[in-house]
């Protein structure tokens, strides 16, 4: 009866060790297969929690999903960075790739680029770039002008305070063969208004006319004012 029993503790303990061993290979530690650089990977599923700094892309097929713990996110996805995992997201519908989920950084087919978004159409004051898919700027701004003479209501004489304008034009960018309207930017500021006007009397002039006799004969008259005068009979 010994031997028997003896056949049946290993038969036992081989059917102990066979869920134990199918359990090490559906979590394992990632050293190789599908699962480099898994913390946690599973044969049916792949990986679904990667090491520190790698970002776990999941790809769907049909109703199956399978992790990948991966160094850089592949085209058309951008990389998350959070407390627990790390994960690629997929990026605009518009998208080939991106920086993030509002910065694209290659359009798909007709689409064109334009400071981070996908558009079917360039904007105004732009062009197309068949080559590139992008919509460059067909304007380039130029240096700022003089300033304007000082005016106020249309004139530049007067008294008081009135104001200069410079404009900034803009021209056609380099390569551009299709003229393009451009914008002109212009800027005012306030400035002083001091000089009077044909026929008009200096500010100082209208409070009273001056004595415009010679200073001597001022001084002569200021003399005989001052003399005592003989009592009258």
């Amino acid at each position: 009866m010994r031997v028997p029993l003896c056949l049946l503790l290993l038969v036992a303990h081989a059917s102990d060790m066979l869920p134990l061993n199918r359990r090490k290979k559906q979590v394992g530690t990632g050293l190789g297969g599908n699962c480099t650089g898994c913390v946690i990977c599973s044969e049916e599923n792949g990986c679904s929690t990667c090491q520190q700094r790698l970002f776990l892309f999941i790809r769907r097929e049909g109703i199956r999903q399978y992790g990948k713990c991966v160094h850089d996110c592949p085209p058309g996805y951008f990389g998350v960075r959070g407390q627990e995992v790390n994960r690629c997201k997929k990026c605009g519908a518009t998208c080939e790739s991106c920086f993030s989920q509002d910065f694209c950084i290659q359009c798909k087919r007709r689409f064109y680029l334009f400071k981070g978004k996908c558009l079917p159409t360039c904007p105004l004051g732009t062009a197309a770039q068949q080559s590139t898919r992008e919509c460059q700027e067909e304007c380039e701004l130029g240096p700022w002008g003089s300033w304007s003479p000082c005016t106020h209501n249309g004139k530049t004489c007067g008294s008081g305070w009135g104001l200069e304008t410079r404009v900034r034009e803009a021209g056609r960018a380099a390569g551009q063969e299709e003229a393009a309207a451009c914008q002109v930017l212009s800027e005012s500021r306030k400035c002083p208004i001091q000089r009077p006007c044909p026929g008009e009397r200096n500010p100082s002039q209208k409070k009273g006319r001056r004595d415009r006799r010679p200073r001597k004969d001022r001084k002569v008259d200021r003399q005989l004012d001052m003399r005592p005068r003989r009592p009258q009979a």
